[in-house]
Order: C-alpha cells, then sequence, then structure tokens
C-alpha cells in the first residue's frame, strides 16, 4: 500500500529508546495498562514504541479503535507470539489464530452456535438450571474463600453442556480443573514482554540446558496441558457418541457425518470446541466474581436492585430470562459489571497486515496493535468518576443520555471481535439476578469486629480476575432458603 521510504504520515509519538534494543527497558513488568494510560495522557490517544526494530502501536481512544474497527480486515490478525502461540500451541485455536480460512471456519462454528441472542435461546433452560445449582454450593458452603470456586465450577458446567454434551461431576471435576489449567497457562504465556522469545524468537532454538533456555521446560509442561486440554474433553464426547449416550452438543452435532469430514474440518471442529472451552470458561468468571465485590462496595446497587427483582418477579419463584426486558435495573448493573472490571485489560494484541494510516499516523505493516481496554473503559471524559460501580450511567432519562454502552470497548474490535458475548452476557445476567434475588451481599468482618471494605485490584496477565476478597453471603429470609433448596427442573 505505502512504501516505507515514502511514509504518508509520522509514526505515533512515544518515548525515546535507546540505539538497537529501543523502548524494551521502558516496557513494564506488571500493570502494563497503567503505564500504557500514562503515555495516552502524555502522547495521546496512540502512541508507539520499539522493541529491537519491532513496532508497537498502544491504543488508548475509543475513537482511534473505532478507526481500527472500520478498517478491520486489514488489522484482524494476531503476531505470531513464540511462547504461548506456537511453543504452547493456542495459535491453533481461535484466539490466536493467523487471519485467514481456518479462522472464518472457527468463528462460522462459533457463530452458528452462540452468535446471537436467537441461538442462546435453546441453552437458556440449562444457564438458569446450572446457575441455580451455583446457588446450592453457595448456601451448603458460603465461604468467601470457595466463592470463586462455586463460579468456576458453574461455568466450567455450562460449558462443558453446550461444547460436548459432558455434565461435570459435583466435586473437583477434572474437566473443570483442565480449564483452569490451561486459562492459568494462556493468560501467563501470552503477557505482554513476559518472555524474552517473544521479543528475539531465535532464542527458541537454544537447547533446553544451556543458558536462556529454561523456557523450554516451562514451554513443554504448558504445551502437555493446552493438549490434554484439546483432546481429552473431545475424546470423551467422541465415546459418547460411540456409545449412543451423548446428548446435543456442539460436537455431537459437527461430527454427524464425520466419515465424511476432511482431517482439516475434523481439526477445526476439536479446536473451536477448544478455544470456547478455554475462553469462555474464565473471562464469565472474573466478571461474575467482580459483582460480588461491587455489592460490598455499594451496597446501595445491592438494595435498589433487589427492590426491582421484588416488585417485578416477586418472591415465589427466581428469576428467569423471560425477566429480563423488565429489569432495566438489572440489566444497567450486568452492564456496569462489563466496564468496571476489565477482563482483558490490554486485550489480545492485533497485527497490522499492511501498511496503513490511523488517526493521521502511520501504521507500519507488521506492527503490533494494543488497545487500552481498561483505559478506555475507565476514560472519565466518557464515563465521570470512572472507579464507582454506578448502573444509573446506563440508563436514559428525559434529561440526560445514558453514556456510551461499555460492550462497544469490551468485547474488542474488528473481526477479532469476541464471538462468545451473547454467550457471556447471558451467563452473567442470570446468574447476577439469581443471586440478587435470594443473597444479601455483604462486607465481612475482621478480628476486631471492623468491616472489611476490600480495593478493586486486578490481577497480571491476558486475562485478569479481581484479587481474592473476603465477604459474607447469606439468604435475604427463610422464603430464599427454599428457592434455593427447591428442586432442581430440567
Amino acid at each position: 500500500m505505502f512504501s516505507r521510504s515514502k511514509n504518508p504520515a509520522p509514526l505515533p509519538p512515544g518515548p525515546k529508546g535507546i540505539p538497537i534494543v529501543g523502548n524494551i527497558l521502558d516496557m513494564p513488568s506488571e500493570r502494563e495498562w497503567i503505564t500504557f494510560a500514562d503515555w495516552g495522557a502524555q502522547y495521546g490517544g496512540i502512541s508507539s514504541v520499539t522493541l529491537m526494530g519491532q513496532t508497537m502501536i498502544i491504543v488508548n481512544s475509543t475513537e482511534v479503535m473505532e478507526e481500527l474497527d472500520k478498517k478491520g480486515s486489514l488489522y484482524s490478525d494476531r503476531p505470531r507470539l513464540e511462547m504461548g502461540g506456537e511453543l504452547v500451541g493456542y495459535s491453533k485455536t481461535l484466539v490466536l489464530v493467523p487471519y485467514g480460512n481456518r479462522f472464518r471456519n472457527y468463528r462460522r462454528h462459533v457463530s452458528k452456535l452462540i452468535g446471537s441472542n436467537n441461538a442462546m435461546a435453546q441453552f437458556m433452560p440449562m444457564e438458569e438450571l446450572e446457575t441455580h445449582k451455583f446457588l446450592k454450593r453457595v448456601l451448603a458452603d458460603p465461604n468467601p474463600d470457595e466463592l470463586s470456586q462455586h463460579l468456576r465450577k458453574t461455568s466450567g458446567s455450562i460449558i462443558m453442556k453446550l461444547i460436548y454434551g459432558i455434565e461435570v461431576q459435583e466435586k473437583r471435576d477434572p474437566f473443570v480443573e483442565l480449564i483452569e489449567h490451561a486459562n492459568d497457562n494462556f493468560s501467563l504465556a501470552t503477557k505482554p514482554g513476559a518472555f524474552l522469545v517473544d521479543v528475539f524468537p531465535s532464542l527458541r532454538y537454544i537447547p533446553p540446558g544451556f543458558p536462556g533456555g529454561g523456557f523450554h521446560a516451562l514451554a513443554a509442561k504448558w504445551a502437555k496441558a493446552f493438549n490434554d486440554m484439546v483432546e481429552v474433553p473431545y475424546s470423551y464426547a467422541k465415546e459418547m457418541i460411540a456409545n449412543g449416550t451423548a446428548p446435543v452438543s456442539f460436537v455431537s452435532t459437527s461430527l454427524e457425518d464425520e466419515a465424511k469430514l476432511t482431517p482439516e474440518e475434523i481439526f477445526e471442529i476439536k479446536h473451536t470446541a477448544a478455544s470456547v472451552y478455554g475462553a469462555g470458561a474464565d473471562t464469565t468468571v472474573s466478571d461474575q466474581y467482580a459483582f460480588f465485590l461491587a455489592m460490598i462496595r455499594h451496597p446501595e446497587v445491592l438494595k435498589k436492585a433487589q427492590a426491582e427483582i421484588d416488585s417485578v418477579v416477586g418472591n415465589d419463584r427466581l428469576p428467569s430470562f423471560s425477566d429480563r426486558e423488565n429489569l432495566p435495573y438489572v440489566n444497567a448493573v450486568v452492564t456496569e459489571a462489563l466496564r468496571w472490571n476489565s477482563v482483558a485489560p490490554t486485550g489480545v494484541p492485533h497485527r497490522a497486515m499492511d501498511d496503513g494510516v490511523i488517526a493521521g499516523y502511520f501504521i507500519p505493516k507488521g506492527s503490533i496493535i494494543i488497545t487500552n481496554l481498561w483505559y478506555m473503559l475507565n476514560d472519565p471524559s466518557i464515563y465521570p468518576d470512572p472507579f464507582k460501580f454506578d448502573p444509573e450511567r446506563h440508563i436514559s432519562t428525559s434529561d440526560k443520555p445514558a453514556q456510551r454502552d461499555p460492550r462497544t470497548i469490551c468485547f474488542g474490535f474488528g473481526r477479532r471481535i469476541c464471538p462468545g458475548l451473547h454467550l457471556a452476557e447471558a451467563s452473567l445476567w442470570i446468574l447476577i439476578a439469581m443471586s440478587l434475588a435470594v443473597f444479601d451481599i455483604k462486607p465481612a468482618f475482621d478480628e476486631e469486629g471492623k468491616l472489611i471494605i476490600p480495593e478493586h485490584e486486578l490481577t497480571g496477565g491476558t486475562i485478569s480476575h479481581p484479587k481474592p476478597f473476603k465477604c459474607s453471603i447469606k439468604p435475604r429470609s427463610e422464603k430464599a432458603v427454599s428457592l434455593i433448596s427447591a428442586e432442581l427442573s430440567r
């Protein structure tokens, strides 16, 4: 498109590097979204750095992201990540697969399964059932240290049923553990700047026993966990199909005419399954966990949402998806949860497939593009008082419009926008609605009897979670206990 010797525009501004290595010493080792936001304040909505000649573009502006979105075909590739992508194997899944036919086939599979609210409708009874099980788990064991595990169990159960038709065990389930290990590994393996082999790809040829080759052992360990995540549940689903016991699922439906499928088609089905299985379980849990933290910090929101549910649903049944359009404040709580807690603070990097110009700046072919979603979701010019959990910002009235819908930011941009966004929203909505209906969520007390109000702090990694916190979760009434304890309807 453009000749580098005749750049049509300058590179975006950024911190001045040093010869040869560029800005390697400027790159943050943790909480990179904070450093990137600082660069945005200094250099504007788009800035750049170089790492050993590799251009990296940092985007802190929704306007710039919208411009990237409009040119999605040019900016929808992924950079080659030697550690997480090639050595561990995540370049075979939807999140890191290069832009091309395989990528489009993956997305077609996901879109057919859960790509719209209409497609999701068939799974809503199952979502309600699994969320009711979550209420039972919390009632039986309200220990705040177990809350995250209860959420992971629920999210994992929904994904396993939807993708593989597998019913997970109530206690420690090997399939849910596969998800957790693989997701933890992905977040660490793809963290920007975490491994020198991503900056110096030739390092991958250093033998494992030589100085600087220690990453090989970790990559081999994570690669085995990745392979298990792909193969173990898929093989189990195939066994159920062979035995005639397989319920309807993505895998069972996709393999109805397996004899007619090519090896490449089977590969794509298997890795599409793993893509949804891996990505969907972890990201949803982060926002669900953050919801409980938000209720501790903002009891006025809890009370208002509960009052709306009591008025619309009553106390003789649990909320269901059929109530969704009649619960505007609860809907706003869900939307605010997506904004307030940044699941992927800097997203997953994109790669420019050709030279281009964005916001008046030159973007060279091969540039790595990082969007600072955390800042965009906390930009005070878009969301005043951004660190406050305020659902009212998403409700229009006669005297004020709703603030920008955060879903246009938090689910990414271009042809890499999250294909599971409808599943994520549905899972978040039903868990929030049911939990509000039956539980009071309050701060815990310390040893001196003082309330513990935890801060909202994020863990590091590509996928981020609120750091663990203490809380008190108790049924609102005896009627609530009865609703939770009622037999599960299938």
